[in-house]
């Protein structure tokens, strides 16, 4: 006879990890998971990868089958099993299934019920063009009407699913409007980061509508019209819905579960309000490394690693690790560039209180002279006391992931920003630079924590245009191609011999530098600075300036007026 029951509500991603780690602990357990769906463990981040038929072959969608885990691990998979209620007192769900409802009496229970598709209350939501990508079945559908002869598309909501979906849909030909009611897509990225992701969608011929929401679906026999909200009208063959989720947790939060917001309140080793409950996954609340925050953390490596430590505590309690609060690392491709971002942004930090430096850099992937070398956009967030690392995100070609990769690890390390400096990353001309982009993140944050450098932001543009000279240290070609109005253009070369003229045209206001990307205007910089000038160099330079401005400054920067 089986010394313990464990029964699992949910497969994917934590409770498959959870029951593999549990059979591979204990072989003599009794291991039943109940899955809603009619697939327990299934590639739910390449959904959209098949929509797009990048993954040709929707078996290669299903990475393990009922049959293939009671083989390997003698797991009694139950799909199609929906439990409807849980007795915490009698230690028992309630299962309901096509030929009825049914209990079933556990020892330890995991609870990985996931989350579902909001769906805002639109007219027209219920249409039959209207989809979510959450489940084999959706993917399948959504190909099904691409193929079928589907011309557009309209996606709600342009988070990382959003953005996905609409990549796929364009690279299958069809005409696709991307719709975001926050002020930007990707509303975790970084506003500057996220433009460029933007103008990457629009240079792959996906309409992008930002600031505005849908207000009805109006269902047609050819095709539905989505209304926005000022007042443009869509047509569409698909719409796909992709406007955020909500923990799935009614019927625990009914049998007396503690939920917040509804998402299931968890100790540091997944255990629940309940004896003998755990819970992990997309469901459960999460409290964020950087900010202390709480929310639910929606994540496929966190749930896969969080599953595996619940099955610890379950069978070796004396040992078990806690599971660690998650950074948020994720990446998204679009198009040619990735968008990536581990720890705190911007926002959250305010939210939080939290003081912070930011440090805007675009250096190489890899050796400038080496064919091939693209910039890396990378934004840091620190302490401004101790340097304490809270955030960093990238948009690039190339070279991102590997950048965040390194930076989610320095985060999860306690690292300070000057400890980059000294990290020992791999390097030759194809793969990385002798000072790496990590390396140079660090340098320029121990400068700033150091007082060596001082920086102005793109946001404090009207205040330095009111209050200080704007010394441009680019080329003259570069000035003449576009520049901050009465700006004063000396290229960093020439300033040596040309200080007298910046001390006359700053008549003691400061004197706030730039040029393309902050390289040469932090050497600017320090001539100013020593030279007796109140300086300081703009984050990122116009490369930044440009990417966090309106339609990418056209409307303030000016070729006419070049003084130098």
């Amino acid at each position: 006879m089986p010394e313990k029951r464990i029964v699992i509500v949910g497969g994917v991603a934590g409770g498959m990890s959870c029951a593999a780690r549990a059979r591979r602990l204990d072989e003599t357990a009794e291991i039943i998971v109940l899955e809603r769906g009619d697939e327990v463990s299934f590639a739910n981040c390449g959904l959209p990868y098949y929509v797009g038929g990048e993954i040709e072959s929707r078996d290669a969608l299903l990475v393990q089958t009922p049959e293939s885990l009671r083989a390997a691990l003698d797991l009694d998979v139950r799909v199609r099993h929906d439990v409807v209620a849980l007795d915490t007192d009698a230690r028992q769900v309630t299962v309901r299934t096509a030929e009825g409802t049914s209990t079933i009496d556990y020892d330890a229970l995991v609870l990985s019920p996931g989350a579902r598709a909001v769906r805002p209350p639109l007219p027209g939501l219920d249409s039959s063009r209207v989809r979510t990508l959450r489940t084999v079945g959706d993917a399948i559908a959504l190909r099904e009407r691409v193929e079928s002869g589907a011309k557009r598309a309209v996606v709600l909501g342009a988070g990382f699913i959003g953005v996905e979906a609409a990549e796929a849909l364009r690279m299958q030909g069809l005409e696709v409007d991307v719709i975001e009611l926050a002020p930007h897509i990707l509303p975790p990225l970084e506003a500057e980061l996220a433009s460029l992701i933007r103008d990457e969608m629009s240079r792959a011929g996906i309409t992008v509508r930002e600031g505005v929401g849908a207000e009805s679906v109006e269902p047609g026999e050819s095709h539905d019209t989505v209304v926005l909200g000022d007042g443009t009208r869509i047509p569409a063959d698909i719409i796909v819905l992709s406007v955020g989720v909500r923990p799935d947790t009614e019927a625990f939060e009914a049998a007396g579960i503690e939920v917040e917001r509804g998402a299931i309140v968890v100790d540091e080793h997944g255990r629940t309000s309940a004896p003998g409950v755990w819970a992990v996954g997309d469901a459960v609340v999460s409290t964020d490394a950087v900010t202390g925050i709480r929310r639910p953390v929606a994540l496929a490596g966190p749930a896969n690693r969080a599953g595996r430590l619940v099955a610890d505590d379950i069978l070796r309690p004396e040992t078990a690790r806690p599971i660690p609060a998650p950074l948020g690392t994720a990446i998204v491709r679009m198009g040619e560039l990735a968008a990536a971002m581990t720890g705190a942004n911007r926002a959250s930090l305010e939210q939080a209180g939290i003081e912070f430096e930011t440090l805007h850099l675009h250096p190489n992937q890899h050796a400038g002279y080496f064919p091939g070398a693209q910039q890396v956009h990378l934004i840091v967030h620190f302490a401004p006391g101790d340097g304490r690392l809270l955030g960093a995100q990238a948009v690039g070609a190339d070279g991102v992931d590997k950048r965040i990769d390194v930076l989610a690890t320095a985060l999860r390390a306690g690292m300070t920003v000057d400890d980059l400096i000294d990290l020992d990353l791999s390097y030759s001309p194809p793969y990385g630079q002798a000072k790496d982009p990590v390396n140079l993140a660090g340098m320029a944050g121990e400068n700033l924590l150091r007082g060596t450098l001082s920086v102005w932001h793109a946001d404090e543009l009207e205040a330095v245009t009111s209050d200080a000279l704007v010394l441009d240290v680019r080329s003259r070609g570069e000035f003449a191609s576009g520049h901050i109005p009465g700006s004063l253009n000396i290229p960093h070369t020439e300033l040596r011999d040309r200080m007298p003229e910046v001390h006359d045209a700053a008549a003691g206001r400061p004197v706030r530098a730039l040029c393309a990307s902050g390289v040469r205007s932090n050497i600017a910089h320090r001539q100013l600075a020593q030279a007796g000038l109140d300086s300081a160099t703009l984050s990122g330079g116009i490369l930044t300036l440009k990417a966090a401005l309106p339609n990418g400054g056209r409307d303030i920067l000016t070729t006419q007026g070049a003084e130098s």
